[in-house]
């Protein structure tokens, strides 16, 4: 493309984009298409004569803005996937437009400087110390998987990366009830299985339970396994619940174990000055998993993992071969990120979490999480006052209940399997509806649906908007399933 032709295109695309912006709140939160009906619109041979480019744009952006599920909603509540800011749009647009490497610091200067300078952003605004490794990756998976392999690396006292896991003791790793998948993914996919992970017991407010932990660790050491990593939950993604941290801290302390922070979610929540008690310990963990994606209102992909002590995240991803030729000199050294993480070729995350701090600052994005957590509390009084509604519990953004017929309120123990198959099919009949997008989550064994709100978007309307919709799919649900 000349650049003519270049900015005509873009101009004209970025009309659409606002356009589309403009009427977002007033459209369904998503079509519930079929795979089969999206197909059909896509059913065309691959083509073997180029095309032009604005028409191609146009028609590629028709298909997303009629044929997508939308987060930026304001009445998206499902997964834990933020809004996005305009402006981190415009900052992948200019990444992509120089296209650097942020592999290594030769093939990527300023972003390599930007990256770490995000990184220690982020420390500084969390309260975590701001002499810190990090690294940018696509999502809380690979923050968390960069965590336990820097933990492994840096607690185990055989050489894992040259004899592996056989022949030695087994290794084992903590973490509370609830926890996120990847730790059974990082478990299986890094050799130690998941027999090696030990789910303790949670309090009422679905918190770990340290006495239990602590019992936990004492047997495994006692029948000679390996115990080396703790996973504190710093916002769980079913209820929101934050683990008492500096318990999990000094228990780690007392058996030489590595302390990691699953705050993918919750983590940003750190910032308000109403939430520093919750969060009391975070400063003293090993590494903290963070999505900006999630709570610093970030498009995808951006998670990172911040460690402590540099020199661990180094020394468990460090290789050099032959053809890398990347060093520095030694009085300024450089940063080299295929060092620091599972990939070599590495695409320019931090920029559009970089744009956004700055145009939001401190002040600004924490207000936006305020605001969120006040919503969430708000959706959950309301729950709280109707009759048709069972209120379950609030943390930080995430409000869960459950739908349950005022006849069977009485009796709604005995009725448990019934009350699970009917917000089951609740929550299916809400997502395909369009109306608002919830997801589920499973606590003391009932079925509920859960709202999470990391959305700038959202107002008080929405919020009360919630029960009569649930009500009336809920009524309509039960009448059908009876």
């Amino acid at each position: 493309m000349q650049p003519g032709d270049f900015r005509k295109a873009g101009y004209a695309l970025v009309d659409q984009i606002a356009r589309f912006l403009e009427t977002l709140a007033s459209r369904p939160v998503t079509p519930a298409e079929t795979p089969k009906a999206l197909q059909r619109l896509l059913d065309q041979p691959a083509p073997e004569r180029g095309a032009d480019v604005p028409t191609l744009l146009a028609n590629a952006a028709e298909l997303l803005f009629n044929h997508s599920l939308f987060n930026g909603h304001p009445r998206f509540w499902g997964y834990i996937t933020s809004s996005a800011a305009p402006i981190g749009a415009l900052g992948e647009l200019l990444a992509a437009a120089v296209n650097p490497n942020v592999g290594a610091f030769a093939l990527s200067p300023i972003a390599t400087e930007i990256e770490r300078q995000t990184i220690r952003w982020i420390a500084e605004w969390i309260g975590y110390p701001t002499g810190c490794g990090g690294i940018f990756v696509s999502g809380g998976n690979m923050a968390n998987f960069a965590g336990f392999l820097t933990a492994r690396k840096n607690k185990v006292t055989w050489n894992v990366g040259k004899v592996g896991l056989s022949n030695h003791p087994a290794l084992t790793v903590y973490c509370a009830e609830g926890t996120h998948t990847w730790i059974q993914k990082a478990a299986d996919l890094f050799g130690s299985g998941t027999d090696s992970i030990r789910w303790i017991g949670t309090n009422r407010k679905q918190q770990i339970n340290p006495d239990v932990l602590r019992a936990r660790i004492e047997a495994d050491l006692a029948e000679g396994h390996f115990p080396f990593l703790v996973v504190g939950n710093g916002g769980s993604v079913g209820t929101g619940a934050v683990d008492p941290l500096s318990e999990l801290a000094a228990i780690c302390d007392d058996y030489n174990l590595w302390f990691h922070i699953d705050g993918a979610y919750g983590v940003p929540a750190a910032m308000l000055r109403e939430h520093h008690d919750l969060f009391r310990g975070l400063e003293r963990a090993d590494s903290v998993a963070l999505d900006p994606h999630k709570w610093f209102y970030s498009p995808l992909e951006a998670g990172s993992i911040l460690v402590r002590d540099s020199n661990a995240l180094h020394q468990a991803f460090s290789f050099h071969p032959e053809y890398y030729k990347f060093e520095g000199s030694g009085d300024d050294p450089v940063v080299n990120f295929h060092e620091y993480g599972l990939q070599n070729s590495r695409g320019f995350r931090a920029l559009k979490v970089w744009l956004g701090m700055q145009q939001a600052g401190k002040n600004g994005i924490a207000e936006m999480i305020r605001d969120d957590i006040s919503l969430a509390k708000t959706m959950y009084e309301r729950v709280s006052e109707n009759e048709s509604l069972e209120a379950i519990s609030t943390n930080l953004s995430i409000t869960v209940f459950r739908y349950v017929p005022p006849d069977l309120k009485e009796h709604a123990g005995s009725n448990l399997d019934y009350l699970n198959r009917l917000n089951e099919e609740l929550l299916d009949r809400l997502q395909r509806g369009g109306e608002i997008f919830l997801s589920n989550a499973v606590v003391n064994s009932k079925y509920c649906l859960r709202a999470c709100i990391v959305n700038f978007r959202t107002t008080l309307r929405d919020i009360e908007a919630l029960p009569e919709i649930v009500i009336r799919t809920g009524s309509e649900t039960d009448a059908a399933l009876r």
